[in-house]
């Protein structure tokens, strides 16, 4: 029962999930021309999306998803050895 719960949480919150498409809502020569005319904001300056820039911390996800891996990981070890002594 509590498995189908979980299944049926998943499933519900990815249901709100949006999806994305990899293909332009343009095609060719007008797409680019967009593009080009977009780069620039009312003050001249170039705006930037964090996607253009390509510098991205991505230190402090590295550094959680292997700490929450190694404490899933210890659990699992742990639930193992434990299972193993009660017998």
């Amino acid at each position: 029962m509590l498995t189908a719960t979980a299944a049926g949480t998943l499933l519900g919150a990815l249901w709100f999930v949006p999806s994305a498409n990899a293909t332009p809502e343009t095609s060719g020569e007008s797409a680019l021309a967009s593009t080009q005319t977009s780069v620039e904001g009312d003050t001249g300056q170039p705006d930037v999306q964090l996607a253009d820039t390509g510098s991205v911390d991505t230190t402090p996800y590295v550094v959680g998803g292997t700490l929450l891996l190694c404490l899933g990981a210890g659990f699992v070890t742990y639930s193992v050895r434990r299972e193993r002594m009660d017998f």
